[in-house]
Formats: C-alpha cells, sequence, structure tokens
C-alpha cells in the first residue's frame, strides 16, 4: 500500500468494476470454479462499504453478462443462487449504511428465486438516499445501445421526437443508466485488459485501472490504492489542463 493518502475532496463520484477472476483465483487453489464466486461476494460486501464509506455516490458492478449464460450450468446455477444468500445477509448492513440497491439488465430473464431476492432488495432499501449499489445483471452494452436506438427510432417514427433533436443527452437517457451518472472511475481487476461488453457509451472519458488482482483478492486497501492511483491522474476530457 502506498503512502499516498486519499484527498477525500477528490473522490470518483461514480466508480464502476468489472469484477473479474473468480474461476482462476479457485483453480489455482484447486478448489472448484463456485468457491471463487462465493469469496468474490464476499469482497463485493467489503468494497461495497469502503466506497460508501469514502462518499463514492455510485458502485456499479458487472455481476452477470449476457455473454456468461454460456459458462457450464452448474456454475450458472451457482452465480444465480447467491444473491439471495447475499441479500438476505447483506441487506440489514446496507439500509444501516443507507445504500439503495439498483440494477441495469434484463433481470426477467433471471431465475424466479433470483429475480424475486433482487426485487426484495430493491424495494427494502427503496428508501435509502445514500449511495446507489447499481448491479449489471443478464446486462450486455452492445443490446442496450441497439435497446436505447430502437426506442430513440420509435419516438421519431410515433412523432413525439424530432429526428434533428436528437443529441448525447437523448441517447443517454435512453440508456438503461438514465438518471445515473457517467463513471469517473473504471476498474478491472485479474490483470485482464479489455472492457468485455461493459458501459461502452458511458465509459468514453472514464480512468481505466486494470488491476493484477483476482476479484476474491482485492480488498478495501486494495480499493483504495485505486482511487489513490486515479487521483494521480489529470483528466483532461478532450481538452488541456495545467499540471
Amino acid at each position: 500500500m502506498s503512502e499516498e493518502t486519499i484527498d477525500m475532496n477528490r473522490i470518483p463520484a461514480s466508480v464502476a468494476i468489472i469484477m473479474d477472476g473468480n474461476g482462476r483465483w479457485a483453480k489455482r487453489r484447486h478448489f472448484p470454479r463456485i468457491a471463487g464466486h462465493k469469496r468474490g461476494m464476499n469482497v463485493v460486501e467489503e468494497i461495497t462499504t469502503e466506497a460508501s464509506d469514502l462518499g463514492v455516490k455510485v458502485l456499479t458492478l458487472y455481476a452477470f453478462s449476457t455473454e456468461n449464460w454460456k459458462r457450464p450450468e452448474g456454475e450458472v446455477s451457482y452465480i444465480m443462487s447467491l444473491p439471495s444468500t447475499f441479500f438476505n445477509k447483506f441487506i440489514p448492513k446496507l439500509i444501516k449504511n443507507n445504500v439503495r440497491v439498483e440494477t441495469i439488465g434484463d433481470i426477467t430473464k433471471l431465475p424466479a428465486k433470483t429475480r424475486e431476492a433482487v426485487d426484495n432488495a430493491i424495494e427494502d432499501t427503496r428508501n435509502c438516499t445514500g449511495m446507489i449499489l447499481n448491479f449489471a445483471l443478464n446486462y450486455g452494452s452492445r443490446l442496450e445501445i441497439l435497446n436505447a436506438t430502437k426506442n430513440i427510432a420509435s419516438k421519431v417514427k410515433n412523432g413525439t421526437l424530432n429526428i434533428n433533436d436528437i443529441d448525447e443527452d437523448i441517447f443517454s437517457n435512453n440508456l438503461e443508466t438514465s438518471g445515473l451518472p457517467d463513471p469517473d472511475l473504471l476498474i478491472r481487476t485479474s490483470g485482464e485488459e479489455r472492457i468485455s461488453n461493459f458501459l461502452l457509451w458511458q465509459i468514453a472519458y472514464s480512468e481505466l485501472v486494470f488491476v493484477d488482482k483476482m476479484w476474491p483478492e482485492y480488498h478495501a486497501e486494495d480499493f483504495k490504492q485505486t482511487i489513490i492511483d486515479f487521483q494521480n491522474r489529470h483528466r483532461r476530457f478532450g481538452g488541456l489542463v495545467n499540471k
């Protein structure tokens, strides 16, 4: 851990994380892949608490992509069972910390028990006014962009939107993240340096940090170091800044 300290006046408002490496972490220890996912949920709790304590406004976690259905059936079934276990344990702490649960992605395609657990978490925390814990579940950014395009095209076709009025704000408002700030910081664990169909529109000006540690071994101190790394960068947004 660096001896540098976090500037509490420059905490990123919105952080997105690709939680990668659960399976590889387990394999290296000769555990079944599901052991990595189980350990990974404990890290979700730890990082959520740390982000909330630091003052992050939105934490978006890539929990299950539209492509993850291609994984072995047993692994998918186990991942789908995790929300029930996780939320039953974590909801009281979320409420205590004033954290509200939201989701992006098509949760209607999730198994009934998984969807029920997610819906209950959203309902139980709906009055919380602190950090938003936003789970990307059955989410894919290309599909999100296609759906936004179709929605806009439909509005143009039925006359409720003029084609010349379409701008970035209109497009953003038709995405599933409408109303949420774009990520200031995108983190991916496990050493992989890919975006993997996650928030492609929204991360246009995000700072990207790729961390070598697997998600199950990424902890609060690592998260704080990532925030320090973010704060050491000069964000230009296409322009110039004075150093």
